[in-house]
């Protein structure tokens, strides 16, 4: 497996950053929690390999911590979205963030998986959520992976080092 190199995006990369969430997300459009974000605008790490772009996250800094609003990797399995989740932890611990925190949908098991092996806790259900945010993104589809409807958010975070994994909610 080749190694895989975390860094900012910076404005020459901004092409690069649109291609990859609209191959993502059908545009550069998400919702969560009943925000509407362009992530395109978003601060955003981008993985590389081999000289190739091979994964993006985006991001807000707020109150409540680091939000990871989308976290993308073109290979699965090959170690991009690993190493963005953990360059974003470092972000969040620098900027003295005491979380790092996430939503994703009922159906997304791949993602309930990956984010729970590196260690992020679910925390909350917000049932009918995702019903709620496709006034926002009529896009949003009705059904998603493995044939599931998609309805509810699930919040998930990882807790500071040090700070006892207690949940924030």
């Amino acid at each position: 497996m080749a190694e895989v190199v975390v860094r900012e995006a910076g404005p020459a990369e901004r092409e690069t950053v649109v291609a990859l969430l609209t191959g993502s997300w059908g545009s550069t459009v998400v919702v969560a929690h009943g925000v509407r974000y362009d992530a395109a605008e978003l601060p955003a790490l981008l993985a590389w390999s081999e000289g190739e772009p091979v994964g993006l996250l985006t991001y807000v800094i707020g109150d409540d911590g680091l939000e990871v609003v989308t976290l993308d990797a073109v290979v699965p399995r090959a170690g991009a979205g690993t190493a963005l989740l953990a360059a974003a932890a470092e972000r969040a611990w620098a900027a003295g963030a005491d979380r790092l925190w996430l939503i994703t949908t009922n159906d997304n098991l791949d993602a309930l998986r990956f984010y729970q092996r590196r260690g992020l806790r679910i925390v909350a259900v917000v049932p009918g959520a995702v019903d709620e945010g496709r006034r926002l993104k009529p896009t949003i589809p009705l059904v998603g992976d493995h044939g599931i409807e998609i309805h509810d958010e699930l919040v998930l975070e990882m807790r500071r080092p040090g700070d006892g994994g207690r949940p924030a909610r």
